[in-house]
């Protein structure tokens, strides 16, 4: 039996999505992968380093979806269930060229609509600022470590949570979160002279807070107590060297969050649709 999905009802869930799927929709399942394949997209281009390689992830960890969806119960979420797919064909991209490594620039599938942080009604001053810092933001993640990156793409870039993290990698969530610090403060130390409009200044004082960005991070996570909430609060008060490294590092998460984008190439979209219309019980 074939379960339309109304056009005058809102955007229905994932769940309703698979369902409708496993009722005979084959609609639903074009429906669900138009929702996530610019996440898994995104991700590999990132994680990986390599727009072709991602345009292979992409393709690889839906037609998976496609053949694994009847078969998909349990606790994880959609999204962290995809990620967990699309994480593991990086994995296999990262070893097949280990030996070989290609560092090709994130900004060779870019267009227009890839530059989110310099963005329209800009002076080409501020545009070229702008992707200044976008190019600045992609090299660091770049530099990180592979374990520490996929953590702060995923809980910084992507928005899971910290569990949401631990399932995707296999990980515990102190190991995610001791990760994610430790990728916070390093891209935020590349980006500091891009994002302060002045050098950060040393307090007058010796600071006792040597390592605010990581106590600064610890707090976002909600791992420290109410009262060295407080102590922390009443020292930015008074440290402007702290102050700018907490706001740097604020401002360090926000472009993580908010770019760049990487449109899916449409010709990439029609192979994933002409692949999964290919299968046996596909889209067709």
């Amino acid at each position: 039996m074939h379960y339309p999905l109304s056009s005058d009802r809102p955007e229905p869930s994932d769940e309703e999505l698979i369902e409708a799927f496993r009722g005979g929709n084959q609609a639903a399942l074009e429906q669900l992968i138009i929702r996530y394949q610019p996440n898994v997209y995104r991700f590999g281009v990132r994680m990986c380093r390599d727009p072709e390689d991602a345009k292979d992830i992409l393709q690889d960890t839906m037609l998976t979806v496609a053949r694994s969806l009847h078969n998909f119960r349990g606790p994880a979420s959609t999204s962290t269930w995809l990620y967990s797919i699309a994480r593991s064909f990086c994995a296999k991209k990262h070893r097949k060229s280990k030996f070989a490594p290609r560092e090709t620039s994130l900004d060779s599938e870019a267009g227009p609509e890839a530059s989110a942080i310099s963005g329209p009604g800009r002076t080409p001053e501020e545009a070229m600022a702008g992707r200044q810092v976008e190019d600045a933001l992609e090299q660091a993640i770049r530099d990180l470590k592979p374990e520490d990156r996929e953590v702060l793409l995923l809980r910084d870039a992507e928005g899971l949570s910290a569990a949401e993290v631990a399932e995707v990698t296999g990980s515990t969530i102190p190991a995610v979160k001791s990760r994610l610090h430790r990728a916070r403060t390093q891209v935020r130390r590349e980006m500091v002279p891009l994002l302060s409009p002045v050098p950060e200044r040393r307090a007058k004082q010796p600071c006792p807070h040597p390592d605010v960005a990581t106590l600064f991070s610890r707090y976002l996570e909600d791992e420290i107590s109410a009262d060295v909430c407080a102590r922390m609060e009443e020292h930015l008060e008074d440290c402007d060297h702290c102050r700018a490294t907490c706001d740097s590092l604020k401002e360090t998460l926000r472009l993580c969050s908010s770019g760049p984008g990487h449109e899916v190439p449409e010709q990439v979209q029609d192979a994933v649709r002409g692949a999964i219309r290919g299968m046996s019980g596909g889209i067709g």
